[in-house]
């Protein structure tokens, strides 16, 4: 646990239900340690809601324009816009998966 979590509060365990991110190394079935006390930055894997639904993906920061990037090219990126209902859950830590 010391290893694993900075802010015990503020942590979280979810289990990934996609293979969204299956080229970062996150596969569906595999156990994500999220934290919501760190701030989002540019690259960051994050657990993001979009309008209601909760999405693990990269975020990309650009000329002040927001993206979230999938780690497979079966997904499209997507664009962040003032019509979408956009925040960020937390930000992924460490990924726990099973050999």
């Amino acid at each position: 646990n010391e290893e694993l979590i900075r802010n015990k509060p503020a942590t979280f365990f979810m289990r990934v239900n996609s293979n969204a991110m299956i080229g970062a190394g996150i596969h569906a079935g595999d156990v994500v340690i999220v934290d919501r006390s760190l701030e989002a930055k540019n690259g960051k894997v994050i657990i993001a809601v979009l309008n209601g639904e909760m999405l693990i993906r990269r975020l990309e920061i650009a000329e002040n324009k927001k993206r979230l990037l999938p780690a497979t090219k079966i997904l499209s990126p997507i664009e962040i816009c003032e019509a979408n209902s956009f925040s960020v859950w937390g930000v992924v830590t460490y990924v726990i998966h099973s050999l």
